[in-house]
């Protein structure tokens, strides 16, 4: 049995990754999240009893509980490189500080992080350099790659930086991470099967903003605005805020009541143009139907834009157990030999 912890857990994607990897071989011990919304939907679907701690900047790493696997989808930030010692000093005064030093005091087996694609190019490099140094001064190899979530059973196009640490008493050579598992599905695979509400189809004003919105900035050679994506492609990469929602519309012609159900100006669109509903986007995220909604869409759609892709963290994570459970079977041969030797000694 694995101990894990959730550092950063958002609505609990990374967990359920290696869970459904780890089968019943892993049990989470501590998490943290400050985001009271996402700590809603962390606990209807996680209800086991734990606790979610709030801000990790206020957690003593003492008290947390010892763990084999630390899993931490960290918000990106810059580093101050004043010292230009590029390790663990470097780090303070940033969350990845407090994961650092989890790491230094507990010295799990495992660090699991994710985040944008961009963590490589940030601060002209320096923010990754600093990452991979401190992994390294707290005595763990780093593996990292960026993967694509529309090769992962969802049509998503979604880049992002996946980071293994293993201690270095258990580090492979070199680890492997998948290319790809599944890469057919397209977004009428992850539509909803039925009729959806009024409410999430475009109101006849608002579709005229966005229109005009688009060509404005087509005028001065931009791409900026909303799109409506062919059934038969991806989606692409859902975010939280913005044109998040605009740019993942679909034309979905199944509407037959065209009567407005919250306050709208205009009357709903006879384009059939909607946006995607809160569990096309947790399907897009890889997340089970049976994954509960306890808060409002606008909290959803945050929550799923600024999760992960929980097929890909699933994929990984089998990687992971791969190599510690051979890592087990070599420990457990070298004892059964040490324990022949010491027969024969005696």
């Amino acid at each position: 049995m694995y101990k894990s912890i959730d550092l950063f857990a958002g609505i609990g994607g990374i967990r359920l990754g290696f869970e459904q990897a780890f089968k019943g071989d892993i049990k989470t011990v501590f998490v943290s999240e400050w985001d009271k919304k996402a700590v809603e939907t962390y606990k209807a679907n996680y209800n086991d009893g734990i606790d979610v701690v709030g801000d990790i900047t206020k957690v003593d790493e003492k008290d947390i509980p010892p763990h084999d696997i630390l899993l931490a989808g960290f918000p990106c930030q810059a580093f101050s490189l004043a010292g230009q010692k590029r390790g663990f000093e470097d780090a303070r005064g940033t969350l990845f500080f407090d994961v650092a030093r989890i790491v230094k005091y507990h010295k799990p087996k495992v660090v699991f992080c994710e985040n944008v694609k961009n963590l490589v190019n940030h601060d002209r490099g320096r923010t990754f350099d600093v990452i991979k140094a401190v992994l390294a001064d707290l005595g763990y190899k780093v593996f990292y790659k960026v993967l694509n979530s529309k090769n992962f059973s969802v049509p998503q196009n979604r880049e992002r930086i996946y980071i293994v640490g293993f201690r270095n008493d258990i580090a492979p050579e070199d680890f492997i991470f998948p290319e790809k598992t599944d890469d057919t599905k397209v977004i009428k695979d992850i539509m909803e099967e039925h009729e959806v509400s009024p409410k999430y189809y475009i109101s006849t004003i608002y579709l005229d903003s966005l229109k005009r919105h688009k060509a404005r900035h087509a005028s001065k050679g931009n791409g900026f605005g909303y799109e409506i994506r062919e059934l038969d492609s991806v989606a692409g990469a859902i975010v939280c805020g913005g044109m998040g929602r605009e740019r993942n519309l679909i034309i979905d012609d199944r509407l037959t009541d065209f009567t407005p159900v919250t306050h709208i100006k205009g009357s709903v669109n006879k384009e059939y143009i909607r946006k995607m509903t809160p569990r096309e986007w947790a399907r897009l995220q890889g997340f089970p139907d049976n994954f509960k909604f306890v808060v409002a869409d606008t909290h959803l759609y945050k929550q799923f834009g600024n999760s992960v892709t929980v097929p890909v963290i699933r994929a990984i994570a089998e990687k992971i157990k791969t190599h510690l459970e051979k890592e087990n079977m070599e420990k457990k041969k070298s004892e059964e030999i040490f324990e022949q030797l010491a027969f024969i000694w005696r």
